[in-house]
Order: structure tokens, then C-alpha cells, then sequence
């Protein structure tokens, strides 16, 4: 996957030390169907996914890693959900944890492409028949999916 650069130049001064950031999930629906793509790191179905740019407002973010990724424009209905994802170490040892902020985005124009090289495959799928996919992924999907106004906030403090 492409790794920004702001985050390139915070490896060289940290290392594979634990990196905070923030990323956006971004479910786009047009319609009955939803944008899914599959990641070329590990060959999974999931919506658009990206880092937040230092100073990037977030719903611009998911809008732009939309259009980067799979060539489609889409605007920003609402935020829907805001979690914490677990560490994660990647297969260099970079150790990364991420603040997830999942919008819900309604399709305007374009056809879905693997236009970045980050995903091997762009497409529509019906939202009654959408590809497998972890539970996590499944859970920001049906955030966005649910008809409640409000976001959804884990408040749970064990």
C-alpha cells in the first residue's frame, strides 16, 4: 500500500516505534449497490480506506482517497461511526494504531477502477450480496447502512 509522506518522514525520526494516526473509511452507495474494492497488500474486500493528511478535514479525506483509489466522486452525506482499531504491526515492523472516522458518501459520477495500484479491483456490488469481508470491515459498512442520523461512539470504558 502507498504510505504517505508525511508518515515516511516520522519513520526515519521514530523507527518502527507505535505511530498514532487517523484514517477514514468511506462507504459509498449509489443506490442499492455499494463501492468495494480489494486491496492489493492482502487480496481483501473492503470500502475505500485511507490516512487523514496533516491539516485534511476528514470527510474531504475520504472524499479524496475515493476519487484516488477507485476514480469515483462521491459527497459526503454524514459521519456514522468513530473507533479505534487495534495495533497493528506491519510486515516491515512498522507498529501503527489507528482513530477510524467511517462516512457514509453517496455516489454523484465516475465508474469504479483500481486507479491507484492500491486495489486490484473496484466495483459495484448489491448491498443484499456484497463480498466477504472481516467482521470489522462488515461493522463500518453497516454503520453506514443504518438509517440513524446520529454517529455512532464506542462509550463503553472497561
Amino acid at each position: 500500500m502507498s504510505t504517505p509522506d508525511f508518515v515516511l518522514a516520522l519513520r526515519e525520526k521514530i523507527g518502527t516505534a507505535p505511530l498514532w494516526l487517523a484514517g477514514v473509511t468511506a462507504v459509498v452507495l449509489r443506490g442499492e449497490e455499494i463501492l468495494m474494492v480489494r486491496r492489493a497488500d492482502n487480496g481483501a474486500w473492503t470500502p475505500v480506506t485511507g490516512i487523514i493528511d496533516p491539516g485534511e478535514e476528514p470527510a474531504v479525506a475520504a472524499l479524496r482517497e475515493v476519487e484516488e483509489e477507485a476514480g469515483v466522486i462521491a459527497i459526503a452525506e454524514r459521519l456514522v461511526w468513530v473507533h479505534v482499531n487495534p495495533p497493528m504491526v506491519y510486515p516491515n515492523g512498522d507498529q501503527s494504531q489507528y482513530l477510524d472516522l467511517v462516512f457514509r458518501l453517496r455516489w454523484e459520477s465516475g465508474e469504479p477502477w483500481p486507479a491507484d495500484g492500491e486495489n486490484t479491483e473496484a466495483r459495484w456490488y448489491p448491498i443484499s450480496a456484497m463480498p466477504p469481508m472481516s467482521d470489522d470491515m462488515r461493522e463500518r459498512v453497516q454503520a453506514a447502512l443504518d438509517n440513524n442520523v446520529e454517529a455512532r461512539f464506542i462509550t463503553d470504558v472497561a
